[in-house]
């Protein structure tokens, strides 16, 4: 959940005024407050008029975060102008207004512009496609192999092979393994992004580009353990708007065979992960059967790596065949994989966020694709 004041989460449940903002940055600038393109005739801070537009964060998606916007601006007449995709980015802030012009803003990250149309010339809405800094990852494909030797540390690889894409790179690790050895030599080929995916895995962690512009590593969330940290409610000064469910159990694995493959003379390792909880529907022990799934990569080298990563694998599929989405008034703070406690007449569950969709115009509600967790030790 990124950081708010207690005032603006209790705001959030009582009538309020949306403040939205989107503003035109240089790119490579981190943080929450950057320096804005002054726009002619429009904004000399860099401020984008709203006439619509969302977020989404997807975590299934290699590119987490994009950015639909439309908008009004002068259409750019040469590269240098405002609002190009050659490298120009938006900073994207949600909040709430407290009256007297006060506002407390929440920042949803920076989004490099990749496509701008106009439906109406010469002065129609400009509609901005925009994604998170992961697109340059993705976008720089490595001309030349680049090889890494054993004793090169994971951390070290990581900040080289991001760093290139991204010039200027801030990073923000949750990451013991950050100065532990590679164990065996690595190449780089074409795949920057898979590269780092594959790698990151291998230790149970995923990486993504955060709300000041960083890049973060983190634990991939135990929905067993995590302690919720919203309360999407309905009734008295409730959020939730509209709910709703499938069961289904596509794409669902009860089994991670997590196994490393290690390049050179290291021998091949494996660990098996299962769903081992009797109060889960996918139990391996229960009516659900038997649905393996096979995770194998060259960076692990030992079994308790294959454990870590097959515990993360599994943690993203565990309580997936119950689904739900939600409409909830809006609250910026959270995040995917963020774990809310879901709330309505009879019923109270845990859930994990997969995909959410901030709105940036008023009226709009928060829309949250979620999965419940069905362990007995908490309620639902």
């Amino acid at each position: 959940m990124r950081p708010t004041t207690d005032s603006f989460l209790t705001g959030l449940r009582g009538s309020h005024t949306l403040a939205a903002r989107c503003t035109l940055v240089a790119p490579g600038q981190t943080g929450t407050a950057p320096t804005g393109i002054a726009i002619p005739g429009v904004s000399d801070l860099g401020r984008l008029p709203i006439l619509s537009g969302d977020v989404t964060t997807d975590m299934t998606a290699d590119v987490q975060s994009t950015l639909d916007l439309s908008t009004v601006y002068p259409w750019p007449s040469k590269p240098t102008d405002p609002g190009t995709p050659y490298g120009q980015e938006i900073y994207v802030e949600r909040g709430i207004e407290y009256g007297l012009g006060t506002q407390e803003l929440v920042g949803l990250g920076y989004f490099r512009i990749d496509k701008v149309e106009q439906q109406s010339v010469p002065d129609g809405a400009i509609r901005i496609t925009a994604s998170d800094r992961m697109a340059m990852v993705r976008d720089a494909r490595n001309t030349s192999p680049v090889q890494f030797g054993a004793g090169a540390s994971v951390g070290s690889v990581i900040d080289f092979v991001v760093g290139a894409a991204v010039p200027g790179l801030v990073t923000v690790y949750d990451f013991a393994a950050y100065a532990t050895p590679l164990g065996a030599d690595h190449v780089l080929d074409e795949d920057r992004l898979g590269f780092v995916q594959d790698l990151l895995a291998a230790y149970g962690k995923y990486g993504y580009f955060d709300y000041a512009g960083r890049f973060q590593v983190k634990s991939i969330p135990d929905l067993t353990k995590a302690s919720p940290v919203w309360d999407i409610n309905s009734g008295a000064n409730g959020v939730l708007v509209s709910m709703q469910r499938s069961i289904s159990r596509e794409a669902v694995y009860n089994i991670v065979v997590a196994r490393g493959e290690p390049v050179g003379e290291l021998p091949p390792v494996q660990a098996v992960v299962s769903d081992n909880d009797p109060a889960s529907p996918t139990w391996v022990g229960g009516a659900f059967g038997l649905v393996p799934t096979v995770y194998s990569s060259a960076f692990m080298t030992t079994v308790d790596q294959c454990k870590t990563a097959g515990a993360a694998k599994l943690a993203k599929v565990i309580g997936l065949p119950y689904a739900v989405a939600l409409g909830s008034i809006p609250n910026p703070a959270l995040e995917g994989w963020d774990v809310v406690s879901v709330s309505y007449p009879g019923n109270s569950e845990v859930h994990i966020i997969d995909r959410i969709t901030y709105g940036l115009a008023p009226g709009e509600s928060m829309g949250i694709d979620t999965r419940k967790q069905y362990l007995a030790r908490r309620a639902g």
